[in-house]
């Protein structure tokens, strides 16, 4: 097990580019594996999570050359391009590659086996086989069939569309079904209750596939052909410049600045949180990248104001609420986060961790069904914290402790490889120079 201790920062300066975006990497090398032609990604994110989806495409029959490297090439072999696996699909940590991979699985024409860790093994995999065996899979598991290993039999040519009214804005139900969807005769539409980040829309269109929108809903019909774009260049991941956006929002003397993130709106809540609360925060340089909206970010230090975040914009930043719990923590008045019930099933109940560890930072904290009330300070004492086994967690305390009083250890830190491999050096590099 290893532990990361932070000192006290000075200020975060100079201009940094991260790793490529983590929801663009999981779908990119799962189209290029199904679409007709090669594919080459440039920025795939070497993180953990990614690799082994990577690794269970290769195990499912395509060719990926450059694993590890950040530049693959990836030999598409069509729609009906997979083969059954010999072993169990292992998806380590990462929710969103195994609930992709069981949307796509479940339109195929052979048996296959997904498992991970023991904390993907807690989260709830009902949302997603409960659809797709409506849609005619055969899904086993745990309880039930609603935690995993998750024992898929696909559907196969007998594969039904689905008209799913979703009960959660969920990227990831709404992308399994949406896979799953491509191998039916006829029609798949998905409802939410609020719009969910939509990378699967974006690059199925990027690769010729015809997705139609109307207000919360997305259809596409079965059976049509992806074709290879030749190449995909991924940006760097809006969730991974969160943390360094609060960082030098927090640390006095900061001005830092961020290339080449993607600033899809659907991801951009972080910034409009921030910004909300005081932050200085601007888009520069504003482009498009393979379907998608692309931005230098520019970040200065300035003095934060405790708001309310709920309703529309939780959907838009779920995976920044522990760092924006952070900011929070830095605010001048009560924070409220309300409407973050999904926080409770993510790599750990991210709730109850963060309100748990911010505590031992000086924080007062009160837990709420759906969110924290955070009442901030001026500074935060450095403590010994743990991760949970959670690397935004993790990365979140680092965070933290950058402008608290004295160090900051938080332990058990390797899980940060998952998603963002060379955050340490990196925030190292940025932040005490």
């Amino acid at each position: 097990m290893s532990d990361l201790v932070i000192q006290p920062s000075r200020g975060l300066h100079g201009t940094i580019t991260l790793p490529g975006d983590k929801s663009i990497s999981h779908r990119s090398v799962i189209f290029s594996s199904i679409a007709e032609g090669e594919t080459v990604i440039n920025g795939f994110l070497t993180g953990e999570d990614t690799i082994n989806t990577a690794k269970a495409m290769q195990t499912l029959g395509i060719n990926i050359d450059g694993l590890g490297s950040g530049s693959l090439l990836v030999k598409g072999k069509g729609l009906d391009g997979l083969a059954e696996p010999a072993g169990i699909l292992d998806l380590g940590n990462s929710g969103t590659g195994m609930r992709l991979l069981a949307g796509l699985l479940a339109g195929q024409d052979f048996f296959s086996v997904l498992t991970g860790d023991q904390y993907l093994r807690k989260r709830p995999m009902a949302r997603i086989a409960e659809p797709l065996r409506r849609m005619g899979a055969l899904i086993d598991g745990r309880a039930n069939g609603k935690l995993a290993p998750l024992a898929i039999r696909g559907a196969g040519k007998h594969a039904r569309p689905l008209d799913y009214v979703s009960p959660v804005a969920s990227a990831q139900v709404k992308s399994a079904l949406l896979l799953c969807g491509l191998y039916a005769d006829g029609e798949t539409r998905v409802s939410e209750p609020s719009k969910s980040r939509d990378h699967t829309e974006r690059m199925l269109r990027f690769f010729g596939v015809e997705v139609k929108e109307e207000g919360l809903r997305v259809s596409l019909k079965g059976r049509q052909t992806l074709r290879s774009p030749k190449a995909i260049d991924i940006p760097s991941d809006i969730s991974s410049a969160a943390f360094f956006l609060v960082a030098a929002t927090i640390v006095p003397g900061s001005d830092l600045t961020i290339m080449n993130v993607g600033v899809n709106p659907t991801r951009t809540g972080i910034v409009d949180i921030l910004n909300a609360m005081g932050a200085d925060i601007t888009l520069q340089n504003q482009r498009e990248q393979a379907g998608e909206p692309v931005a230098d970010l520019r970040v200065k230090h300035q003095r934060l104001r405790a708001i309310t975040i709920a309703g529309e914009v939780i959907p838009r930043a779920i995976d920044e609420i522990p760092v924006i719990s952070v900011a929070a923590a830095y605010a001048s008045g009560t924070t409220i986060i309300r409407d973050a019930t999904e926080l409770r099933v993510k790599e750990s109940d991210r709730i109850a961790t963060m309100a748990a560890e911010l505590r031992k930072l000086g924080v007062d904290v009160k837990e709420l069904p759906d969110g924290m009330e955070i009442e901030g300070r001026e500074s935060l004492d450095g403590a010994r914290c743990e991760s949970h086994g959670d690397h935004r967690i993790a990365m979140s305390l680092a965070i933290a402790g950058l402008a608290a009083t004295g160090a900051t250890r938080v332990r058990d830190a390797e899980w940060i490889e998952t998603s963002f491999p060379g955050f340490e050096r990196l925030l190292q590099n940025t932040a005490y120079q």
